[in-house]
């Protein structure tokens, strides 16, 4: 059994309510919810789900309902959220797999981390097309017919450093939004974002950026 399993396994009967949980084969195990329904999870212990994993994953296990990258430094690539999404899979983080036994929704669900964030954009009319790149990075068209790549930082208060290794890992950005709710970037941050040439703004300079184009 796969250390990824097993810690899901743990973590899952500690802190969500369901009837049983059992490991099948490799990386996948079934979930008996409360109401007696059986669900199939692939649990990837993977630092990238590319599309070729989730098919690969998809061609093991035909009825799985929800893929979980259980490490924290996993990353999505578009293309494969994409797929997931086309083939009615949930997608996400451990913490995304437990909102889906807790709601019994599975093929909807995807990355808490980035959910809302993203689903704000999805709202905004002055959007003509998004282009999910990763679970982070996306390219939006707006209706002036301007483009940008946008970048979503979830650090509590971004540094120069996080700024600058984001834009190393994901490549250059127009913007880095700075999703969490709950402080702004540093100076620092801010200046090591016109150094590089994006801006590092939280969600109402983001907005406003929208609507006045």
């Amino acid at each position: 059994m796969n250390w990824q399993i097993k810690f899901a396994l743990r973590n899952l009967q500690d802190n969500v309510k369901l009837n049983s949980i059992e490991h099948i084969r490799d990386d996948a195990i079934r979930i008996k919810l409360l109401d007696s329904s059986e669900v199939i999870v692939v649990i990837s212990a993977s630092y990238r789900i590319t599309e070729e994993l989730v098919d690969q994953y998809r061609a093991d296990f035909p009825s799985m309902s929800f893929i979980c990258g259980y490490r924290k430094e996993c990353i999505w690539e578009g293309e494969a959220i994409k797929y997931a999404q086309e083939n009615q899979i949930g997608w996400g983080n451990a913490g995304s797999l437990s909102d889906a036994i807790k709601s019994g929704d599975f093929i909807n669900t995807e990355h808490k981390v980035y959910f809302f964030s993203y689903r704000l954009i999805r709202q905004m009319n002055s959007i003509t097309n998004l282009d999910r790149e990763y679970d982070r990075v996306f390219r939006m068209s707006l209706s002036n017919g301007k483009s940008y790549r946008v970048g979503m930082i979830t650090d509590y208060e971004p540094t120069a450093d996080v700024i600058r290794t984001f834009w190393d890992q994901f490549g250059p950005i127009d913007i880095a939004w700075n999703i969490n709710p709950n402080r702004r970037p540093t100076q620092k941050a801010i200046i090591a974002g016109q150094e590089l040439g994006c801006k590092v703004i939280k969600w109402d300079e983001l907005k406003q950026l929208m609507r006045s184009s």
